[in-house]
């Protein structure tokens, strides 16, 4: 299975059109159908939306907030440059090592998050981020010059079940759901449609 949030406009952007281009490319490669893959972006518009269906991908019916729970199905997450917020909400949804090891994110660098933040903030705003960091490999998608602007700071993104093993209890002992009430550039459309837009 795959979930795409945060595509963007592809009538009107090159760099979304692109994205979309890769998605669709990586699913035939994978050998995931197109009604297997569920997109999500409050951007979309109709004519959009009647294009990605005409392709036979799926559009989630309401915005998740990137709470989407795997339900036991392996799933590959296309996540190019959304918030810190929706990475952070979809580890917490899945919050175990037996759910996050049939995960595979491709999306902003972790590493790139860790080092742009204080130590402090992250734990704080992102604490899912800075729980899993040292149960993630990670590989940076190589460099093209054609694409700098579409796929700079993506990485892939996955968690070995013995890496994730070898975390301390305690950090698998707090699951509260986060809330962000301290975050001062939360980059997340909420459900009720008050915040940020996602990173350029």
């Amino acid at each position: 299975r795959c979930v795409c949030y945060g595509l963007g406009r592809f009538s009107g952007c090159p760099a979304a059109r692109d994205q979309l281009a890769f998605l669709l490319l990586l699913l035939e490669e994978l050998g995931v159908p197109p009604g297997q893959c569920s997109l999500f972006d409050p951007a979309f518009s109709a004519r959009e939306a009647a294009v990605l269906g005409q392709l036979g991908l799926r559009l989630l019916p309401e915005n998740e907030e990137g709470k989407h729970g795997l339900e036991g199905s392996a799933t590959l997450f296309y996540m190019v440059h959304c918030g810190n917020a929706l990475y952070n909400n979809l580890l917490w949804r899945n919050w175990s090592a037996g759910a996050l090891a049939k995960m595979v994110i491709i999306g902003n660098s972790f590493r790139g998050i860790e080092e742009r933040l204080l130590p402090r903030i992250l734990k704080r705003d992102y604490s899912y981020i800075a729980k899993v960091l040292k149960g993630t490999e990670e590989v940076a998608l190589p460099a093209h010059p054609q694409y700098l602007d579409t796929f700079n700071d993506t990485s892939v993104h996955w968690f070995p079940l013995q890496k994730l093993e070898g975390l301390s209890a305690e950090v698998w002992d707090s699951v509260e759901e986060p809330t962000y009430q301290d975050c001062e550039d939360l980059e997340i459309i909420r459900k009720d449609g008050a915040a940020a837009a996602a990173e350029p």
